[in-house]
């Protein structure tokens, strides 16, 4: 059974936005406001350098493993894990506190993922670094290692909730990249290091 109040709990953790609250306590402008305008690590990374980035790529991970990770010590229903892990999602890509205009949920995904399990996890990143290392290009080794979560987490886990909850993550992360993807068929995405 779900409990509503951490449900609630993790999508208001979500709906801080990492790149925002690095970004000011550096004195470094709002994030939505430069480079692509998508408050997440690879623009804070254009806009502030490599260690805003970090910071702003460690807590946007955190956000989603870290509800995941205090309910399993209140609760083993997989159903209760599996909202809390979308709830947190879903906080970073709509979140309260911003207007609901959030990012493109990439690290917050790949924090839900090790809550599910770290093999899931290092799953996702072994596969992003993959496709980064051969194409040159973040929002692809983004949208690979997305679409093959899924499948991780039914190899590793075997939850049906865990698997849903996956597979909404994944068309949600294809959706939020649309505009990469136009520029990815065009030729005119920018690639790493660039």
């Amino acid at each position: 059974m779900i409990d509503w109040i951490w449900v609630i709990a993790a999508y208001l953790l979500g709906s801080v936005s990492a790149a925002i609250v690095v970004c000011r306590l550096i004195g470094v402008h709002d994030p939505r406001e430069g480079g692509s305008g998508n408050p997440g690590a690879t623009n804070v990374l254009r806009l502030a350098g490599k260690k805003a980035a970090a910071f702003t790529l460690a807590g946007d991970c955190l956000k989603g493993w870290l509800p995941v990770f205090a309910v399993s010590y209140y609760s083993s229903d997989s159903l209760l894990l599996a909202a809390v892990g979308l709830a947190a999602f879903l906080g970073h890509l709509y979140p309260l506190f911003f207007g609901f205009k959030g990012g493109k949920g990439v690290a917050t995904a790949l924090g839900v993922f090790a809550g599910f399990g770290w093999p899931v996890a290092l799953s996702v990143v072994a596969s992003w670094f993959v496709v980064a290392k051969l194409f040159k290009l973040s929002s692809l080794a983004a949208l690979i290692s997305g679409a093959l979560a899924p499948l991780y987490v039914w190899l590793f886990t075997a939850d049906q909730n865990f698997l849903v909850v996956s597979i909404v993550i994944a068309l949600l992360l294809i959706w939020r990249h649309r505009g990469n993807i136009q520029r990815l068929r065009a030729g005119t995405e920018s690639r790493i290091g660039r």
